[in-house]
C-alpha cells in the first residue's frame, strides 16, 4: 500500500482521439491541477482548489508546477535483449538480425546476465517516462523470468513473452514445437497476474517459426483467450519474399497468421509498412493492430509505414507507436514521435502534436485493451504518470520563452525532448526516475 499523496501541476489527459489540432474537447487540461492519489489510484482529478479540498489534512503535497503531469508513456514493441544491440551498423533487416541480434540474444541463457539487463532496462524506462512497455525476452525462459521478476519489484504494468522460434537462428537460439509450449505454460503459469504482469503469446516471426510451432501459437492462443499475442509483420520487402516462400499455401504475409488463429484485438504486428489493400482489410476485420516503429524504420531502411492512409480507409486498420529497442535507436517516446512526425511529413500528411501525445497514452492504451487501467488521469485509474519539463535544456528554455500555446509547448517537447525532459516517472503512484 503506498501513501496518500497530492500533485499539484499542470494536466493535460486525453478522451479521445484528436479530430485536429484545434479539438480543446479531446482533452482535459488543467492549468492549475491537482491528483490526488490513494493506493496507488487516482482518487480525484481537476482544480488544485477542488482537489486540495477532498484530501485530508497532513497529505503529503508535491509540486511540479510548472510542469505539465500526464498519463506515463505506453511502448508497444521493444526488444528486452537487444539493449546492447542499439547502434549496431547494419544494411538492413536480416543482415542485423544475423549479424548482431541473434548473437546477443544467446547469452540470455545465462540467468545472472539476464538479471543484470533486466535492472537496467527498467532503470531506462522510467528514465525515460515509460510506465508500461510490451516486449520480447529471448527464446529462454530465463529471460522471461528475469524481465517479470524485475517487472514485479517495481510495480510496472508490462506484457511480454518468451519468444518462439524453432528455425533460420543459430542453434543455441532455438527451441521446439514441444518446448516452446511447455515453457509458454510456465510462465503464463508463474507471471500471468502475478503483480500488474502479463504474459504474451510471441511467436518472432513467421521465418523463425515452422508450421508445427506456428500451430502451437495457435494452440495457445485457443487456450488463454485473454492473452495478447505479439510477431512481427511486413517489416522489410526481402522479409516479405522469404516469409512467403516458406509459406506458399498462404494467400500473402498476413495470411500466413491468419490460418493459424493469430490476428484479433488484442494482436499486436510489428511494423506491418508494406501491407496489401487486401491485408489491410484482414487486419481491419479482426481488429488487429499495427504498431508503428518509426526509429527502426528509418534506421535499418525498412520503409515509410502510411499511418494516414491505414487510418482513414473505408475500413481502418488500428494503429500504435513503438520505439523497437534494438532496431530502433531510442528508448523515449518523444524521439519516436519525432521520428513519426518526420516520416508523415515524408509522405505528404501532416501529424499534429496532439495527435502525437495522444497515441503515447491513451492511444496505445486503447490498442492494449488496457484503457480501463492506464493512459489517462481519470479517477480510479492507475497512477502511472510521467512529469514533462519544456525548459529542460538550455536550447528548450529559449524556445520555450516564445512559445504560447499548450500545442507549441507539446510539440517542442515532441521536437527536441529526451529523458531530460522527464522531471519524475511514477509508478503507481511512487516516484520511478529520481530513485534511480
Amino acid at each position: 500500500m503506498t501513501e496518500t499523496l497530492l500533485l499539484r501541476g499542470r494536466l493535460l489527459s486525453f478522451r479521445r482521439a484528436p479530430a485536429d489540432i484545434s479539438d480543446t474537447g479531446s482533452y482535459l487540461y488543467e492549468e492549475d491541477g491537482g491528483l490526488l492519489i490513494e493506493n496507488g489510484r487516482i482518487a480525484a482529478c481537476g482544480s488544485y482548489a477542488d482537489v486540495a479540498s477532498k484530501a485530508s489534512s497532513g497529505v503529503r503535497e508535491v509540486d511540479h508546477r510548472p510542469h505539465l503531469i500526464m498519463p506515463g508513456f505506453i511502448d508497444t514493441h521493444l526488444h528486452f535483449p537487444q539493449m546492447q544491440v542499439i547502434g549496431s551498423y547494419a544494411a538492413n533487416l536480416l543482415e542485423w538480425l544475423n549479424t548482431y541480434t541473434f548473437i546477443e540474444e544467446q547469452r540470455f541463457a545465462d540467468r545472472a546476465h539476464a538479471e543484470r539487463i533486466a535492472v537496467r532496462f527498467f532503470d531506462e524506462m522510467a528514465r525515460h517516462g515509460t510506465t508500461t512497455a510490451v516486449a520480447y525476452c529471448s527464446v529462454h525462459k530465463t529471460s522471461a523470468d528475469a524481465f517479470f521478476a524485475e517487472s514485479l519489484k517495481r510495480g510496472t504494468a508490462m506484457i511480454a513473452g518468451k519468444t518462439m522460434m524453432d528455425r533460420n537462428a543459430p542453434d543455441a537460439l532455438t527451441d521446439t514445437p514441444h518446448c516452446a509450449y511447455d515453457d509458454t505454460r510456465a510462465v503464463i503459469a508463474e507471471w500471468h497476474g502475478n503483480g500488474r504482469n502479463r504474459v504474451a503469446i510471441t511467436p518472432r516471426f513467421a521465418i523463425t517459426s515452422t508450421p508445427e510451432e506456428m500451430e502451437v501459437a495457435k494452440t495457445l492462443a485457443a487456450e488463454h483467450p485473454d492473452l495478447h499475442i505479439q510477431t512481427h509483420l511486413s517489416e522489410n520487402k526481402d522479409e516479405i519474399a522469404f516469409t512467403c516462400s516458406l509459406y506458399p499455401e498462404a494467400k500473402d504475409y498476413t495470411d500466413i497468421y491468419a490460418r493459424y488463429g493469430l490476428l484479433g484485438p488484442k494482436s499486436l504486428f510489428g511494423h506491418a509498412i508494406h501491407l496489401s489493400d487486401r491485408e489491410a482489410d484482414a487486419m481491419s476485420e479482426s481488429g488487429s493492430v499495427a504498431v508503428h516503429c518509426p526509429t527502426s524504420n528509418l534506421f535499418l531502411g525498412s520503409g515509410l509505414f502510411p499511418m494516414k492512409t491505414y487510418q482513414r480507409r473505408d475500413k481502418p486498420v488500428r494503429v500504435a507507436v513503438a520505439t523497437d529497442i534494438g532496431g530502433g535507436s531510442s528508448y523515449s517516446m518523444l524521439r519516436t514521435l519525432d521520428e513519426a512526425y518526420k516520416i508523415q511529413q515524408l509522405l505528404g500528411e501532416r501529424l499534429n502534436p496532439l495527435e502525437s501525445f495522444y497515441l503515447m497514452t491513451l492511444g496505445n492504451a486503447e490498442a492494449l485493451s488496457m484503457a480501463d487501467e492506464i493512459g489517462t488521469l481519470d479517477p480510479g485509474t492507475i497512477a502511472d504518470l510521467v512529469v514533462l519539463d519544456a525548459s529542460a535544456t538550455p536550447a528548450m528554455a529559449l524556445k520555450q520563452e516564445v512559445n504560447r500555446t499548450l500545442t507549441e509547448e507539446l510539440f517542442l517537447m515532441q521536437t527536441m525532448g529526451d529523458d531530460r525532459t522527464i522531471a519524475e516517472t511514477y509508478i503507481a503512484g511512487r516516484p520511478a526516475k529520481s530513485v534511480l
